[in-house]
């Protein structure tokens, strides 16, 4: 297995990334009044819940209003 000093030049990036899709994600939902798909709590739940891409992914695609 392998160590996670071994692994840091990955992770750290990566989680990066996913904290700034999520935060983004959250501002679009909370300052956006429609959405295509669900409401506000359902896809703050969704962006939360599946926090590991999925969750920013899924709202991207399939909730988000387009302008």
């Amino acid at each position: 297995m392998p160590d996670i000093k071994e692994m840091l030049p990955f992770l750290i990036p990566l989680v990066a990334v996913e904290l700034v899709l999520l935060g983004y994600t959250l501002y679009h939902i909370l300052t956006h009044k429609t959405y295509k798909r669900g409401s506000r709590g359902l896809w703050i739940a969704v962006a939360l819940l599946g926090m590991q891409f999925i969750g920013p992914i899924l709202y991207f695609l399939l909730g988000r209003e387009e302008a």
